[in-house]
Order: C-alpha cells, then structure tokens, then sequence
C-alpha cells in the first residue's frame, strides 16, 4: 500500500485540483476535495468535471489496490444534486473482482454524508503488471 501512496501522491491533475487521499485498503479508497473558487462553472456551482474528477481519483486508488495494475474500461457519474458544502468526499468500494474486471462504486458526498452524485467504474486488470515498475501483481485466479 506505500507503493501506492506514494503514486497517488506524484498525481499531478488531483494535486492541481486540490484532492486529498484520505484512506486506501483492499478494494476502498475515499478522498476529499476543498472546493475553491476554480472548481466554479458558469452558474457558479461546482462544476461536474471537478466532481467526476473527485470520483475517478477515489476509483484510481480502490481498483489499484490490490497491487495490480488496472486502467479504466468504462466509467460514468449521475449527478443528485447541486453541493452546498465547502468540502466535498469520494469513497470508492468495490462491487465485483475477477482475474480481469473489477467494478466500483463511488459515492460523492458533501459534508454531513449529503449524496451528490453516484459514480460507477470498471477497470481492465493486468494480474502480470504490478501498480509501480518491480512491483509484482496479486495471484487471484477467479
């Protein structure tokens, strides 16, 4: 899991953005994003970009979680509603993993556990790539 840590830390897009791993364990990730004023769209809401953003940071870091390598396949979001809240949170949890796919779901929530929006991700998974060069995958065979 350092090994992973420290990935997620060199992620240049969520640092700009202002995303923060919060937790990472098997198959669970959750973040956090301070919204500030550039995270803004036209009608001076949070922007759905920075939100998916938010999702898809969390969904990184749970799908490479067991130390293999996985890219996303497909990956969609619904937005509930518009946030209110000055911090926004993700927390990934894994649905389904085979040897190949592995789906997630990724709630979207403002402060005081208000659902935002709903994001769902599958991941393509390299068991013979580890998530950072020299570091070997697991051996699950499902």
């Amino acid at each position: 899991m350092k090994s992973l840590r420290k990935a997620l830390e060199k992620d240049a897009y969520a640092s700009h953005l202002g995303i923060e791993l919060l937790a990472v364990e098997a198959g669970y990730a959750r973040a956090r994003m301070a919204v500030q004023a550039f995270h803004g769209n036209m009608h001076g809401m949070v922007h759905g970009g920075a939100m998916y953003s938010l999702a898809d940071f969390a969904f990184q870091a749970a799908s490479n979680s067991h130390g293999v390598l996985a890219v996303a396949v497909q990956a969609g979001i619904t937005y509930l509603k518009a946030p209110r809240a000055k911090v926004l949170y993700a927390e990934a949890t894994e649905v389904s993993r085979t040897r190949r796919l592995a789906t997630y779901s990724i709630r979207v929530t403002e402060e005081g556990d208000a659902l935002v929006a709903l994001f769902q991700g599958t991941v393509y998974r390299m068991p013979d790539k580890g998530v950072s060069p020299g570091q070997k995958g697991d051996q699950e065979t499902r």
